[in-house]
C-alpha cells in the first residue's frame, strides 16, 4: 500500500516523529502525484483548500485532509465542486494531536475506511467527530487559550501561573500557553476567527491581548 504525504517540511517532520508513524511512505513533491497513492495525507490542506479541485477527480484514493479551520463541505462550496463519491476524510493533524493512536476525524460523506488503511497510517482507531470547524480538540483548547488570554488581559494572573493552575487543578497535560507554544499563535488565531465566523459565539471572539501578540509576530 502506497501512502503519500504532502505538507510543509515542519509538518512532515512532526508526522515522522509520531511513535506509531509508518516506517515507509512517499513524501510527495507535487500534489498531482495523488493518483499513484492508495492513501494521501495532506497535512497543509487548511492552508490550501483549493487543492480540492485536483483531488476531486480521484474517487479511488483515500484522502486524509487536515481540515480543522474549515469543513470539507465548506471546501467543496468554496471550490464550487459537487461531491460525487470521492473518498475524503477531514482529520485533525495539528501538532501533539497526531501523537495519539486514535485519529480524530470527521466523515461527512460516510466514507468506508478499511482497518488495514488505518493501520498502514499508524492509527489504531478513528474518533468520529461532527463535521464542524475546529473538530473537537483544537476547538476546545483554542477556546481555553482565548479565555486564558482574557485572564491575563484583566490582570488576574500571569501565563506561567495559569499553566500551573490548569495542570494541577484540572490534570491537563499542558497549560493553555504551553498548548499555544506547541501549536503556534498563528494557527490558534486563525482558528478562533474561523470559529467566531462560523458560530458568532462570543467565547470564540479573539481576546485583544491575543490579537496584539499575533500582530507583533507578523512584524517581527
Amino acid at each position: 500500500m502506497k501512502i503519500g504525504i504532502t505538507g510543509s517540511e515542519k509538518a512532515v517532520r512532526e508526522w515522522q516523529s509520531r511513535q506509531d508513524a509508518p516506517s515507509s511512505f512517499a513524501c510527495l513533491q507535487d500534489t498531482k502525484e495523488h493518483r499513484d497513492c492508495h492513501v494521501l495525507i495532506d497535512l497543509d490542506f487548511d492552508q490550501h483548500p483549493e487543492r480540492l479541485r485536483e483531488y476531486a477527480s480521484n474517487a479511488s484514493t483515500l484522502f486524509l485532509l487536515n481540515a480543522v479551520e474549515s469543513t470539507l463541505e465548506q471546501a467543496f462550496a468554496s471550490c464550487q465542486k459537487v461531491y460525487s463519491g470521492q473518498r475524503m476524510i477531514g482529520i485533525n493533524a495539528w501538532p501533539i494531536c497526531l501523537e495519539r493512536p486514535e485519529l480524530e476525524a470527521s466523515n461527512p460523506f460516510s466514507v468506508q475506511i478499511e482497518p488495514n488503511e488505518l493501520q498502514a497510517c499508524g492509527f489504531a482507531s478513528v474518533r468520529n467527530c461532527d463535521s464542524r470547524v475546529g473538530l473537537i480538540t483544537p476547538r476546545i483548547i483554542s477556546m481555553i487559550i482565548n479565555e486564558a488570554y482574557y485572564t491575563v488581559q484583566e490582570g488576574t494572573a500571569e501565563p506561567d501561573a495559569i499553566d500551573t493552575a490548569m495542570k494541577l487543578g484540572t490534570n491537563y497535560p499542558k497549560g493553555p500557553f504551553e498548548w499555544l507554544n506547541a501549536w503556534g499563535i498563528d494557527r490558534v488565531y486563525h482558528l478562533l476567527n474561523a470559529l467566531y465566523e462560523d458560530s458568532r459565539e462570543e467565547r470564540y471572539k479573539v481576546a485583544a491581548r491575543l490579537k496584539q501578540d499575533w500582530l507583533k509576530q507578523q512584524i517581527q
